[in-house]
């Protein structure tokens, strides 16, 4: 008989000392035990992070070769795909608070990450930027401050992105503009004859080629209905990127992707394009361009699956769904915030009686 083969993401590591599971323990490379404190290194992968050949994994056959089997809770309120560790004592959707429930979970196919970024920031240090940023925000309910002291309200998940690498060429054709100026007489509202200067542009047709390679065009590979990553927070230094270990994850929620490599493909063509746009501006050169067509070209495609970590608290205030973000990485903060109406109310209120009042007595 053989041996049943071993999921390289479903991998639970258990304490020597007492059998509890392990978990990481961000910005280190050390996953922990919280119950009787034991430490063990995580072993780092010392082969540089491989990129996959795109052509290959958009066909059936080439993305079953490097994919795997995964424990997935859906959230049928937004969407979302989270895969949840056997011991996380939340069972919420980390975006939208919705309970889920255990017993639902299925077993999904899901090309497995190459790379993760590791947490930086503990939920303790989450917890605190997001209490300050909070406790800066005028006319906000107080229940929502009361909500920062909860640490079940924030939680640390690894949201899945595609990395697409690409040789890219192109031929443009378009125009080159460059400024000169010109004097011209006018009168006045006096009607004394003045002169000014005026700027026009000179317009040469030109035509060019491109060429360079486009390294980590970074795409998001999941959407919900609720829970969008501010484009402040979704900023991540990609060179602290480790090649897929399982023990990164551990004590973490891990989102699959709902976007499939075949759609994040199209969007990053679209990023492309635009890159091309830029450099062909460039390579025209003067004080302004103009691209009439733009053909590329792009060769020796591949792809990544990554992991980026961020902490997400998910609030409800009368009856609607807000979300806050911290960077797992760096630490930056942004969501939206509801108002607390009568905050403003009395607020309002209070500067109209001191207006009177101010009335009253200049009177």
């Amino acid at each position: 008989m053989t041996e049943p083969s071993i999921q390289k993401s479903e991998l639970k590591k258990a304490c020597k000392n007492c059998g509890a599971e392990l978990k990481y323990r961000p910005g280190t490379t050390t996953i922990t035990c919280e119950y009787c404190g034991n430490q063990e290194q995580i072993a780092l992968e010392t082969d540089p992070i491989k990129e996959l050949p795109l052509r290959q994994f958009l066909q059936e056959k080439g993305a079953q070769a490097n994919s795997e089997e995964i424990s997935i809770l859906h959230c049928k309120n937004c969407g979302a795909n989270q895969h949840v560790e056997e011991n996380y004592k939340s069972l919420h959707c980390v975006y939208c608070g919705t309970p889920l429930i255990r017993e639902d979970a299925k077993t999904e196919q899901w090309i497995l990450p190459g790379a993760v970024l590791p947490f930086q920031l503990t939920q303790q240090e989450a917890i605190l930027r997001f209490k300050k940023w909070v406790n800066r925000l005028w006319w906000a309910p107080n229940d929502l401050k009361k909500a920062t002291l909860d640490p079940q309200f924030t939680k640390g998940l690894y949201l899945p992105y595609w990395t697409f690498d690409a040789q890219l060429y192109g031929q443009y054709s378009g125009a080159r503009g460059d400024y000169y100026y010109e004097t011209q007489s006018y009168k006045d509202s006096k009607g004394r004859r003045r002169t000014r200067r005026v700027r026009k542009t000179r317009w040469i047709p030109i035509s060019g080629n491109i060429s360079g390679f486009v390294d980590d065009t970074l795409i998001n590979a999941s959407k919900q209905h609720t829970g969008k990553v501010p484009r402040g927070v979704a900023l991540w230094n990609l060179k602290k990127l480790q090649p897929f270990e399982s023990s990164f994850l551990a004590g973490f929620v891990t989102e699959k992707y709902t976007i499939p490599l075949k759609d994040g493909h199209l969007e990053s063509q679209e990023e492309m394009r635009r890159i091309a746009d830029t450099w062909a501006r460039r390579d025209i050169g003067g004080d302004e361009q103009r691209v009439n067509t733009l053909n590329i070209n792009l060769e020796e495609e591949t792809f990544k699956h990554i992991l980026l970590p961020v902490y997400i608290s998910a609030y409800r205030y009368k009856g609607k769904e807000y979300s806050f973000f911290v960077n797992g990485e760096n630490g930056s903060i942004s969501g939206k915030r509801p108002y607390s109406f009568w905050k403003i109310f009395f607020a309002v209120l209070a500067g109209i009686l001191l207006f009177g009042l101010v009335y009253l007595f200049s009177k």
